[in-house]
């Protein structure tokens, strides 16, 4: 079915969450997320673009591992379909259990058996196979995942700058804080200020608040948060303009993600 998406969750198995995505022409804007990311191409191609516009070409085959926090997005090429498999990995469980995968930088993986690996592995996470199989599972292919011979890709997350750090901390104190208050707490102009975020992040501070907003919009629609208070909550001037940006983000609706 073209543009068919499927999400698998269990609440057994909190820290780990997979998509399927057949046909899709959806695009992404750079985003990152909280968690380790694994991609898999089955077919058609795609170009994974970093953090500051460096490209790498994915063929079907291809695995992709993206850090927590690394500023991203893969786009299928121009008027053609593809095919892919997304697994995201809790970011504190991954550095307790594969701390050898836990790093800063991208890396792509062409190696047909640990392919067939992970299509094997997800397979078992979308069957009514037990939780404790899917977790063996899980764990032997990010054990032979760390073992593979990797590719580093050119999209490395560049340690913050220090003068940066109030930024972030008023960031998390105020999600919605404004760009004048965020130049203000790093003592720079706002025009400074969107400079030197965007050289170290990859993002511009407002493009950052949208994609953390959309970050913590996934775990409140899992909650069942309705779409009009989760807008609200999120300072979106309305629902509408808070399925747009998600959609923008996360190549799908937010009514569809929580089904």
């Amino acid at each position: 079915m073209p543009g068919d998406t499927a999400f698998w969750r269990d609440p057994l198995l909190p820290h780990v969450e997979s998509r399927r995505a057949c046909h899709s022409r959806a695009c992404y804007k750079p985003h990152s997320h909280p968690t380790f990311s694994i991609g898999a191409v089955d077919a058609g191609g795609s170009v994974f673009t970093g953090s500051h516009g460096r490209q790498s070409a994915l063929r079907a085959g291809s695995l992709v591992l993206v850090p927590a926090g690394c500023v991203h997005a893969c786009n299928p090429l121009p008027g053609i379909g593809w095919s892919y498999q997304m697994l995201h990995l809790d970011a504190q469980w991954l550095r307790v259990h594969a701390p050898a995968l836990d790093g800063g930088t991208a890396r792509v993986l062409d190696c047909p058996l640990l392919y067939a690996q992970f299509c094997a592995m997800n397979a078992l996470l979308f069957s009514a196979g037990s939780a404790h199989d899917k977790d063996v599972a899980l764990l032997a292919f990010l054990a032979d995942c760390a073992c593979a011979s990797a590719d580093v890709l050119p999209s490395a997350r560049q340690p913050l700058p220090q003068r940066l750090a109030p930024v972030l901390d008023t960031l998390d104190a105020q999600p919605l804080a404004s760009l004048a208050q965020l130049a203000q707490s790093a003592g720079l102009s706002r025009y400074q200020l969107i400079r030197a975020f965007r050289a170290a992040t990859g993002m511009t501070p407002h493009a950052y608040q949208l994609n953390a907003s959309i970050n913590r919009a996934r775990g409140s629609l899992q909650a069942g948060t309705a779409l009009a208070q989760l807008a609200h909550e999120l300072g979106f001037a309305d629902q509408s303009h808070f399925q747009r940006v998600f959609k923008a983000h996360a190549g799908i609706t937010p009514g569809r993600y929580r089904s």
